[in-house]
C-alpha cells in the first residue's frame, strides 16, 4: 500500500510536468511483449536495471555483470536464502518493496517483476514512464526457458540468453545421467515443511526439483494441489523416507528451530519414518527456493541428500555467462 500510495502521487506530479507512458512505436530500437501481453519498446539497451525480485535478480546476473544492477534483493546476502551472497555484497543497494522514492531515485532504464507477486503496481510504473517488463514466474525448466528468453530479449542480450540455457540444460542433462543410474528400488520418497506451506504441492517449483533429482514427492503422491498447504495429518498419511525442514531465520531475526520443532517433537508424528529415523535435511534454500537458471542445483541438492555421494553436492554454485564470471 505504501508503495502504491507512493507512486500515484508521483503519477500526479509527472502529469502535471507533462510527463507520460512511453508511447508503444518509436524509430529504431527494439520490441519485447511481456508476460502481461504489454509491448514494451526500447530505443537501445537497458543499462540500469532494477529487478523486483530475488529470481530475476538471478537471471540478469546470468547475463550482465553485477555493475548494472541499480539495487538487488535484501535477501540476495542471506547465506540461508541466497546461492548469490558473494555478488550480492558488492551491491551497495538492498531492496524490500522498494517505495515510488527509492525506484525514481534509482533512475532504472527497466524494472523487471513478478506479474504474479507484484501485478498491483505494473500500470502505475508504467504511467511514471518506466519500462517496465512483467515475467512470469518459473515453476519448472521449460518455463525457465521462457523467463530468460524474455529477459534476454529485453536486455538486448539473445545471445547471452542462448548461452545460459544451453549451460542450464547442459547441468540438467548431467544431473539426470546422474539419476538414472539410482536403482528404482532405491528411490526415496520426500516431504517438504516449509515456511510457505504450500510450497511443495503438486505442479509446483518444488515438484519439478523432485522430479529432476529422481525423487518422489510426497505432497503430490497424496495429491496437494496449488494453494492446498501442507498439514501434520499429510505427514502422517506420506510417512516419507526423508523429511526436508526450513533454515531461513530472516538474517537471524526468526527462531526457525522453534518453528521445526512443533514438527519434529510433537508426539503424533514420532511414527513417521522420517523422523523415526532421523531421515531430517537442511537443503540449501538458495538452491531450493530459486526460480532461476539455478533451480538445477535444487534438484542436485534434493538428489545429493536423498541418495549421498553418488550425486555431488552443489557448492556456491551460480550459471552465468556475463562478462567476468
Amino acid at each position: 500500500m505504501r508503495f502504491v500510495e507512493g507512486m500515484l502521487a508521483l503519477v500526479l506530479i509527472l502529469s502535471v510536468l507533462g510527463c507520460g507512458s512511453v508511447p508503444a512505436e518509436r524509430a529504431g530500437g527494439y520490441q519485447v511483449t511481456d508476460a502481461q501481453g504489454q509491448v514494451v519498446t526500447f530505443e537501445e539497451k537497458p543499462v540500469r536495471v532494477l529487478n523486483f525480485a530475488l529470481w530475476l535478480d538471478s537471471i540478469v546476473l546470468g547475463m550482465l555483470p553485477p555493475e548494472h544492477l541499480v539495487g538487488i534483493d535484501y535477501l540476495a546476502d542471506d547465506p540461508n536464502s541466497s546461492n548469490i551472497v558473494g555478488i550480492a555484497e558488492t551491491i551497495p543497494v538492498k531492496l524490500n518493496h522498494p517505495s515510488a522514492e527509492q525506484v525514481m531515485a534509482l533512475r532504472p532504464d527497466v524494472i523487471f517483476l513478478d506479474a504474479g507477486r507484484d501485478a498491483a503496481v505494473c500500470d502505475t510504473l508504467r504511467d511514471m514512464g518506466i519500462k517496465v517488463v512483467a515475467c512470469k514466474k518459473p515453476h519448472s525448466a521449460e518455463e525457465l526457458h521462457d523467463a530468460v528468453r524474455l529477459v534476454a530479449a529485453a536486455l538486448g542480450e539473445e545471445e547471452k540468453g542462448a548461452a545460459l540455457l544451453a549451460a542450464f540444460d547442459a547441468e540438467r542433462s548431467a544431473l539426470a545421467e546422474r539419476v538414472a543410474a539410482i536403482p528404482p528400488d532405491a528411490r526415496k520418497t520426500v516431504l517438504v515443511i516449509s515456511m510457505s506451506p504450500t510450497f511443495g504441492s503438486k505442479g509446483g517449483l518444488f515438484d519439478h526439483l523432485c522430479t529432476m533429482a529422481g525423487v518422489t514427492n510426497g505432497a503430490a503422491v497424496i495429491g496437494l494441489e496449488a494453494g492446498q498447504p501442507l498439514t501434520k495429518e499429510h505427514i502422517l498419511a506420506v510417512d516419507p523416507d526423508i523429511l526436508i525442514v526450513p533454515v531461513w531465520t530472516a538474517h537471524g531475526r526468526y527462531d526457525i528451530d522453534k518453528f521445526n520443532r512443533e514438527y519434529l517433537d510433537d508426539p503424533a508424528l514420532q511414527t513417521v519414518k522420517a523422523i523415526r529415523e532421523q531421515r531430517i535435511v537442511r537443503p540449501h534454500e538458495g538452491y531450493i527456493y530459486n526460480s532461476s537458471q539455478d533451480m538445477v542445483f535444487g534438484a542436485q541438492d534434493l538428489a545429493h541428500l536423498a541418495y549421498g555421494d553418488a550425486i555431488e553436492q552443489p557448492v556456491e554454485r551460480h550459471l552465468s555467462v556475463a562478462a567476468g564470471t
